[in-house]
């Protein structure tokens, strides 16, 4: 390119980032593609000076390829302009951070990067705390501390009193649980029925490692207890004993759960407590997702 044209290209790049109008985002977006470095760099500066102005979306796609421009000052100028961007800018992160990690990534670019990338986390950070949200419980809208509080125990948008209400369900669920556990298998183990026993002792016999009734958190929202899981297999045993319409119900809600969770499940049933080792082993020897029974 002609010294000339570079020069009255660049003037144009430069003019369109100070127009303060919505219009130049096109032309600007064609121009990051010049074969000029100097143009390129100019016409990222400019996406940047429009942030606010411009569609920041279409302005943020066109500046991502440009962090591994060829020539460090664009790479620099598309880094700062992803910064002035905030939030959409967000994609950018990742690249932001291979481009810090890069031992041969020149020094000041590094710094840009590093000041772009605080700009857009810092404008996550604002954006997260403006954002109402409300309690899943009662509706009422929740403080960023209770959102913390309550996504960390339980997953789920709490206030204060929903999680201590929760919290207090929780627990009571809990004691009835244990309180049902009255059989116990010949390793000790206490369960809850007979079908239960005997998928323990088999278990046993057999020499498989196995929890019983452990907490398992397995999506978002839902907390399961599953009957028995064996490490060894990665696998979970769920024997389902009684049929009531409700425990069908909560039956299928489960199975569907582990199926999404992309779980390893067996299930039993009483019919099947006199078969375990027909069944089991079969059952062991091969992939096991969702197993249902209607």
């Amino acid at each position: 390119m002609l010294f000339a044209t570079e020069k009255t290209i660049a003037s144009r790049a430069r003019a369109l980032g100070e127009s303060a109008d919505a219009n130049a985002l096109e032309e600007l977006i064609e121009l990051t593609h010049s074969p000029s470095a100097r143009v390129r760099r100019i016409a990222a500066s400019a996406l940047g000076k429009l942030a606010g102005v411009v569609d920041s979306r279409r302005a943020v796609e066109r500046l991502l390829p440009m962090l591994a421009d060829e020539h460090p000052q664009v790479r620099q100028y598309a880094a700062k302009a992803l910064g002035a961007h905030g939030t959409d800018s967000e994609a950018a992160l990742p690249a932001l951070r291979d481009m810090l990690r890069n031992p041969d990534e020149k020094d000041y670019v590094k710094r840009t990067v590093t000041a772009a990338g605080l700009r857009i986390k810092t404008a996550l950070e604002i954006a997260a705390k403006q954002t109402v949200r409300a309690c899943r419980r009662c509706g009422r809208p929740v403080d960023p501390d209770e959102y913390a509080r309550s996504q960390r125990f339980f997953e789920r948008t709490l206030c204060d009193v929903c999680f201590d209400a929760t919290a207090t369900e929780r627990r009571n669920f809990e004691t009835r649980v244990e309180d049902k556990k009255h059989i116990r298998t010949l390793d000790g183990t206490l369960v809850q029925s007979d079908g239960e026993r005997r998928i323990a002792e088999w278990l046993t016999a057999h020499h498989i490692n196995y929890r019983y009734d452990a907490r398992l958190r397995i999506i978002e929202g839902f907390q399961i207890r599953p009957d028995f899981y064996l490490p060894e297999y990665d696998v979970y045993i769920e024997y389902w004993g009684m049929d009531t319409p409700r425990y069908k119900a909560g039956m299928y809600l489960k199975q569907d759960l582990y199926m999404h969770a992309g779980k390893r499940l067996i299930s039993l049933y009483p019919d099947d407590k006199n078969r375990l080792d027909v069944i089991l082993p079969e059952k062991l020897a091969r992939p096991i997702h969702n197993e249902s029974k209607s």
